[in-house]
């Protein structure tokens, strides 16, 4: 086998850990693509002989990618502002069991990706790095350019913010989840006021994000009874949802005449939602395969 397709064997089989890596940075499937492909480019430039630890040194070369992603971001005032969701992962909703904990326990929720976005570039890269796949500081050092304490500190820093996110996420086991997410649909339909605030926390969160083509429908809504005013329009004709997995935790897809309308994901805590996320964004939605999920 040629050197070159050897190489890029190597490659795919760590293809799937480079876009773990790049999502959790980025919260962007298009980003996270376009940051392992230039992994590829890079590696496809060096001396891969003289590589010792290929996985270690993709890890460290997407990590500053992503990083200067984000610096970029950060240093475009023109791009709007307001309440921006990732983009969504959704799966099939398996049956309950163990493998439900297992895939619960692998996943990154919408809600700690939303925090993920308030870190500042190096301590995101630096938390993302350490914290979900164990790279050490004196690597994750050489990745944002500072000394390895320097780099535990911005790891730290992100660790304390991604906490308040986890104690608002605590809610228990799929079960659970699924049963809140199930009665909040079954009231909102009903038009039951009540029962809707009986299963949110009294202050919940609700963020939509609509982009561009429906920036008329972003919003940041807090409290029970406001957010459960907002989910009267699931009781208009023709609206459908289907129960799936977003991000690896319950939540739902939602249709309105048969045309996929939103993604929802939900946080729970104490036995009731704390937060939850709802994708508008017609080109966002239109990305998911609805097909898959509302057959």
């Amino acid at each position: 086998m040629p050197d070159h397709d050897r190489l890029a064997e190597q490659f795919e089989r760590h293809r799937p850990h480079m876009r773990a890596v790049a999502y959790r940075m980025l919260g962007s499937h298009a980003e996270s693509e376009d940051a392992v492909q230039e992994t590829w480019i890079r590696l496809s430039r060096s001396d891969a002989d003289e590589v010792a630890n290929l996985a270690g040194w993709l890890t460290t070369v997407i990590g500053r990618i992503c990083l200067n992603i984000l610096r970029s971001r950060a240093a475009r005032p023109e791009d709007p502002v307001g309440v921006h969701l990732p983009d969504v992962v959704v799966g099939q909703e398996p049956s309950n069991g163990p493998e439900d904990e297992a895939l619960l326990s692998d996943s990154v929720s919408l809600a700690l990706l939303i925090v993920l976005d308030t870190l500042a570039p190096a301590e995101r890269v630096s938390f993302v790095l350490h914290d979900m796949f164990h790279l050490p500081f004196d690597e994750i050092a050489a990745v944002v350019g500072k000394t390895p304490a320097a780099a535990r500190k911005l790891a730290s820093r992100g660790r304390r913010r991604v906490q308040e996110e986890r104690e608002a996420d605590s809610g228990g086991d799929f079960a659970t989840r699924r049963t809140l997410v199930n009665a909040f649909f079954a009231a909102a339909r009903n038009g039951d006021l009540d029962g809707l605030v009986a299963v949110l926390d009294p202050d919940v969160e609700l963020r939509a994000d609509g982009g561009p083509a429906l920036a008329a429908a972003t919003a940041s809504i807090r409290g029970a009874r406001p957010v459960a005013g907002r989910a009267s329009l699931f009781r208009q004709g023709g609206v459908a949802v289907f129960p799936v997995l977003v991000n690896g935790v319950p939540g739902a897809l939602v249709t309105r005449d048969g045309a996929p309308t939103s993604v929802m994901g939900f946080s729970v805590r104490g036995g009731r939602i704390t937060r939850i996320q709802i994708l508008l964004d017609p080109e966002r939605v239109g990305a998911v395969d609805f097909a898959a999920f509302t057959a």
